[in-house]
């Protein structure tokens, strides 16, 4: 599903979610911190149409792999919650006492999803020398050094249902005024990457070409994805004043997306073998940790 598609989708969800707890405690609360997703392995093919100039095989594919080490990076949200208590706008409502432990909330959250410049370990494979490829097959010549980094995007809503408990009661807090809590639900994660590989002669290498190796720099269009995901939150809570809280918290999102990128195969051969338009695949897996610090307002 992608971007343009479930945005819609999206926003009916949100409507009837909200629609079905109009009648609940509400907050409403911003929040800011930082997003460290772990590194994930991925692979691609590359293929390279390219012919042999004075006899010198060359790989017509490559198969990478890619270690994927994002970027830590700033994150920025927000959330709209409820918790079914007596209290608020809830106080004409005669919820089950055991029901202010429990609630649901929205939570929108934003960072980037980058990661820096590290080497791809590749295995070449030259077409239509199958004696020659079990002597070379996953030999790259010394001098080429083939790297891989890629920027984009991650957006996730998630949706919440939460447990919490109160401690430090007082007339003006009756609940407590330190709350832990934990959520877990369902998450969308709409995300991007933009990636870039590269296979470029080492310039310490005494060799002013490396032969039998492929030079070349693919930076495809990006491409975006809309996966289900898998969000955790646990959390406290300390209510400052009757309807202003600070919230400090650690989130866990999982999610796989899949993303196709088609590009131009320019080699250093492309004058004798004009450029051919192909494409490969980036599927990481990402498990994606965040610290954040955020006040609400409770009405």
């Amino acid at each position: 599903m992608r971007l343009k598609k479930a945005i819609p989708v999206v926003a009916v969800v949100v409507v009837l979610a909200l629609g079905g707890f109009a009648q609940a405690e509400m907050y409403l609360e911003g929040y800011m911190g930082g997003a460290f997703p772990l590194a994930s392995s991925m692979g691609a093919t590359t293929a390279h149409n390219t012919s042999y100039p004075l006899g010198i095989p060359v790989f017509t594919w490559e198969d990478h792999s890619i270690n994927g080490g994002f970027k830590p990076a700033f994150q920025g949200g927000g959330k709209l919650g409820l918790w079914f208590d007596r209290s608020g706008v809830l106080s004409g409502i005669n919820f089950p006492g055991w029901m202010k432990y429990f609630g649901f909330y929205l939570d929108l959250s934003y960072h980037r999803l980058d990661v820096g410049r590290e080497r791809m370990t590749s295995k070449g494979t030259i077409g239509n020398f199958p004696n020659l490829n079990d002597k070379v097959q996953g030999f790259v010549p010394a001098g080429i050094n083939n790297n891989f980094w890629s920027e984009g995007d991650a957006f996730t809503l998630a949706f919440m249902f939460a447990a919490r408990y109160g401690f430090l009661k007082d007339s003006e807090v009756p609940f407590g005024r330190l709350q832990p809590y934990l959520g877990v639900g369902p998450a969308i994660l709409f995300s991007s990457m933009h990636p870039s590989l590269q296979s470029a002669v080492n310039n310490s290498s005494p060799q002013p070409y490396a032969f039998g190796g492929i030079r070349y720099t693919l930076k495809p269009e990006s491409d975006s994805a809309v996966n289900v995901a898998l969000a955790v939150e646990a959390g406290l809570r300390w209510m400052a004043l009757k309807n202003v809280s600070v919230d400090l918290s650690f989130k866990y999102r999982y999610a796989k997306p899949s993303y196709t990128f088609n590009y131009t195969d320019r080699t250093f051969f492309a004058p004798i073998n004009p450029p051919i338009n192909t494409s490969f695949t980036l599927s990481p897996t990402l498990h994606i940790m965040s610290f954040q610090l955020g006040a609400a307002y409770h009405f």
